[in-house]
């Protein structure tokens, strides 16, 4: 933004290519012998696996949560069955004291997104991502400017300049809870149309969002693409412009002339703004590194079959994969990109 610059660097988490990738040192290389290795890898789970969704019904995450469970019940990819369970009271931080607290419980997953960063430091909720052991990063997710099908703005900035010549509040954002991405998104919007600002409409979910937004109980979402996706396809949605660098890389058409290709950055529609929000696991704190492997090399062939690959494309994502210590370093500089942005909205609790 003009203004615009200085949000798109800060906005933005990014992406996994730009963290240098661990080297292995020769001389700290340690032999494993056949059977250590064997052992090693012999780690299953023993009982029903907790997967813990950090967010309501209907939402991105509680999406993907649910369609991994089908694909590893499907293909038989775990002798032990997958239970989702929502636990996303207090922006999520019923979910994630729930796996703190399972310390050593190789048992209990959950899936994450960003607000694995923004609850803790809107809320002053005594937790944060080390309390959890980095599992993989499945993808990075999309954001989309989305407005009522039969709105006026046929672009994102027509729509932006709209806001700023209206009353100040007059346009309302629908958005998933309170100081979490959607509203820090809604918040880097505003440098543009200062001095006029939106009324923010938090709700529980993605899905409730979608809904609204047809209702026309709200002007516009920033909604991720698969949260929208079946509003868009009926008829419903138009999407403005995507919250990347550059466009999506899917082709095939969504509707019947439109693919997400076709939806303009929205640095190219005038509206200099860039966010991409985690979609990863985690486990409960103190479990073992076979336990973990386990898990990477269960996700690796979920990504394999070709039900993920459709589901990848179906919601616009960024197939950007990351275990180990990669992940781990990518997580801590993205929970630092939150606190900034989060100092500079002023969503910060006290003592954070």
């Amino acid at each position: 933004m003009q203004q615009t610059a200085t949000v798109q660097a800060k906005t933005r988490p990014r992406l996994g290519r730009g963290i240098a990738a661990v080297t292995l040192l020769a001389a700290a290389a340690v032999a494993v012998s056949p059977v250590s290795q064997a052992n090693a890898q012999a780690w299953e789970p023993t009982k029903p696996v907790q997967f813990i969704i950090p967010a309501g019904t209907g939402g991105g995450a509680d999406q993907m949560a649910r369609f991994i469970q089908g694909v590893v019940a499907k293909n038989n990819l775990m002798k032990q069955p997958m239970i989702t369970l929502n636990k996303g009271g207090g922006a999520g931080a019923e979910g994630f004291l729930e796996v703190k607290k399972a310390n050593g419980d190789p048992h209990t997953l959950i899936i994450t997104l960003s607000n694995l960063f923004t609850t803790p430091y809107a809320t002053g909720v005594p937790f944060s991502w080390k309390d959890m052991t980095p599992v993989a990063m499945l993808a990075l997710d999309q954001f989309i400017l989305w407005v009522p099908a039969d709105a006026p703005y046929k672009t994102a900035k027509e729509y932006i300049e709209a806001v700023k010549a209206g009353d100040d509040k007059s346009f309302k954002m629908g958005g998933t809870g309170s100081k979490q991405e959607d509203q820090i998104i809604t918040v880097a919007l505003e440098k543009l149309t200062a001095p006029k600002k939106f009324t923010y409409v938090p709700y529980g979910g993605g899905g409730t969002v979608a809904t609204q937004l047809v209702g026309k109980h709200v002007n516009s979402s920033v909604n991720n693409p698969i949260e929208a996706v079946s509003q868009w396809k009926a008829g419903a949605l138009r999407p403005l412009c995507i919250f990347d660098a550059q466009r999506s890389t899917y082709k095939d058409k969504v509707t019947a002339n439109m693919a997400w290709s076709d939806i303009p950055t929205c640095k190219e529609a005038g509206v200099d703004t860039q966010y991409q929000m985690l979609r990863g696991i985690f486990m409960a704190p103190g479990v073992k590194p076979e336990q973990t492997a386990f898990y990477v090399d269960l996700f690796k062939k979920v990504m394999a079959t070709d039900d993920w690959k459709q589901f990848m494309q179906q919601g616009a994502f960024n197939q950007t994969f990351m275990s180990g210590d990669q992940y781990a370093k990518w997580v801590e500089a993205a929970d630092k990109q939150h606190h900034d942005l989060m100092k500079e909205a002023g969503f910060l609790a006290p003592g954070k």
